[in-house]
């Protein structure tokens, strides 16, 4: 039985290209290095002395650079092509955050987010088209999957690494740490992967059907991206309000916060991969997956309104993971079988944009709800927030069965 299950589970790593193995290790050395995010809402609180709107209004030029960063990664990935646009973002970026330290006012603070981010998520719309340009089409959820896992063992390790930074040198330390390994996984990336041309989509061979299920005609795909934003808008509290929550109401110190995500990140390297490996053998429905996914992320944040023990801190995390680890990578995959040949770049800057968005309003609403009316006010708001987007989704349902039809 264990032979079985080891096989199985070698076998969901088994068909990617040499160039998304490598996309995939530049993936976990930047990941790692980003320790900044996870602390940020607590960098700018508790060493910057920021009030909670303060830290909102950061965060919302946070969201904003990232907002506009996304759409020019997709409209010139499908100009230019995504490598050049993935070297001139990590490169560039990771020059930025060494400069990030040096800056300590509130309005600075909101310049600089706003720069950076606009210059670093130029990088996720450009990724998500080089993994459509390098794995096989049968291959590209589980490529999606593959890059996410990558990811997560990168945030499992960042976090815990990042915390004992802070206890041993101090914020300053992570700003080198995230300039560093932008750099040194892009010059990798660039050293290894050779650019592999677009082909040049003529002006003629655009058929009407293409211009008719342009993006912002296709009804299901922009309820998709509400859903992908009202989930984005949950999920990210996980890296703005939930640090503060665990300091004060659980008194834990950035270490434990650290560790507690280091296991959201190891459950989903270890689980992801076998899930998709077996969602695409039993054939289940993407839509399917996505909906409990988004039905999962919603559900953790009414859980951690019974604030009483240690072990509901740990029960809304795991009901977080494994809604992450179901609505995550299939969400990807729908957003990019929803393309027509050619928009590509334009519809996965559309899906990064609603991450973006949510970024943009995350912080700051979450910020604004815990001062007026506490934490617990805001997780009952994120779940239904959630719930909202769970709903748009029984709408795309009714539309793809009658496209189907």
């Amino acid at each position: 039985m264990f032979k079985l299950f080891l096989t199985r589970y070698i076998n969901n790593f088994r068909g990617f290209s040499r160039e998304i193995w490598i996309l995939t290790m530049i993936t976990f050395i930047n990941r790692a290095g980003t320790m900044v995010l996870p602390f940020l809402s607590k960098y700018l609180k508790e060493d910057l002395h920021f009030s909670y709107n303060d830290v909102g209004t950061v965060m919302m030029f946070f969201g904003a650079g990232s907002f506009l960063g996304s759409w020019l990664g997709g409209k010139l990935s499908d100009k230019i092509g995504f490598y050049k646009i993935m070297v001139f973002s990590l490169f560039t970026s990771g020059l930025l955050f060494f400069t990030l330290q040096y800056v300590t006012t509130f309005y600075g603070m909101c310049l600089a987010m706003f720069c950076i981010m606009t210059i670093a998520d130029m990088f996720r719309p450009a990724m998500l088209v080089s993994l459509g340009a390098y794995a096989k089409p049968e291959n590209r959820t589980r490529a999606l999957a593959l890059v996410r896992l990558a990811i997560n063992l990168g945030f499992a390790a960042g976090p815990a690494i990042g915390g004992l930074i802070i206890i041993g040198v101090g914020y300053n330390g992570l700003f080198w740490a995230d300039g560093t390994t932008c750099i040194v996984a892009i010059l990798l990336f660039a050293s290894l992967v050779k650019e592999k041309k677009k082909e040049p989509t003529k002006e003629e061979d655009v058929t009407p059907t293409l211009k008719k299920h342009s993006v912002f005609n296709d009804g299901a795909f922009l309820l998709f991206l509400f859903n992908s934003f009202a989930v984005a808008v949950v999920f990210f509290q996980m890296f703005s309000t939930l640090p503060l929550y665990h300091k004060d109401v659980y008194g834990l110190t950035e270490f434990h916060t650290g560790l507690i995500m280091s296991l959201n990140g190891i459950i989903v390297f270890a689980l992801e991969m076998p899930f998709v490996g077996y969602f695409e053998r039993k054939k289940i429905s993407r839509l399917k997956i996505i909906f409990w996914g988004s039905l999962l992320l919603s559900i953790s944040f009414y859980i951690l309104v019974i604030n009483t023990t240690m072990g509901i801190l740990l029960l809304a995390l795991m009901f977080l993971t494994f809604g992450e680890m179901f609505y995550f990578p299939y969400s990807n995959a729908f957003a990019m079988s929803r393309a027509p040949k050619g928009h590509e770049g334009r519809y996965m800057a559309l899906y990064t944009m609603s991450f973006s968005a949510a970024h943009i309003l995350s912080a700051k609403s979450g910020m604004a709800i815990i001062s007026a009316w506490g934490y617990n006010a805001t997780w009952v708001a994120m779940g239904t927030l959630g719930m909202l987007g769970v709903l748009c989704l029984f709408v795309v349902r009714r539309i793809l069965i009658k496209e189907n039809n």
